[in-house]
């Protein structure tokens, strides 16, 4: 059963690492059309969002890693949130 529940688990965060990096093509391409800071701010948010997923996916596999590997892999979100927060605030 552990071993059913840890496939799924793994396929969710597929799923979520695929919509993740869907949102920063996509936003990567409606900068190359369309080059304004928001876009710009968007596109760099996105990004940082996708390697904090992947970060998170691979940190997760290894139960063993410090803190501080947990601290790093937040260091992409917060950047990727901020850029995102600042492509909508403009």
């Amino acid at each position: 059963m552990n071993e059913i529940a840890e496939a799924v688990l793994m396929m969710m965060q597929m799923v979520v690492f695929a919509l993740a990096l869907g949102l920063t093509l996509i936003s990567f391409q409606s900068y190359r059309k369309n080059q304004s800071k928001r876009l710009e701010s968007a596109f760099i948010g996105f990004a940082f969002l996708s390697m904090g997923v992947a970060l998170t996916t691979i940190v997760s596999q290894v139960p063993s890693l410090s803190v501080l590997f947990r601290i790093v892999e937040t260091i992409p979100f917060i950047i990727g949130f901020g850029m995102l927060y600042l492509s909508l605030y403009r």
